[in-house]
């Protein structure tokens, strides 16, 4: 099997940091292992899919905290979504 595959969007294939590249400069919402939710514009990332987010904000129930810029190291990112 070659290459990564991972997402399908239309009719052709997607891979992780394609996606990335096309979400830099907006907003997203991150799932972290320890169960937290921080929401930010990606400005950055690398390929081991550390991310960079600018005005974050980590939120808690109906309660939210600034982050402001902060680096996400990947392996610590569960799940990440447009917003």
């Amino acid at each position: 099997m070659g290459g990564a595959r991972w997402a399908t969007e239309g009719s052709h294939l997607a891979l992780p940091l394609d996606v990335l590249e096309r979400s830099l400069n907006k907003k997203m919402s991150l799932q972290l292992k320890d169960g937290r939710l921080i929401e930010g514009k990606l400005v950055g990332f690398d390929q081991y899919m550390n991310l960079v987010l600018e005005e974050s904000e980590e939120k808690r129930d109906e309660t939210g905290r600034r982050l402001g810029t902060v680096i996400l190291r990947g392996n610590n990112v569960v799940t990440i979504c447009p917003t």
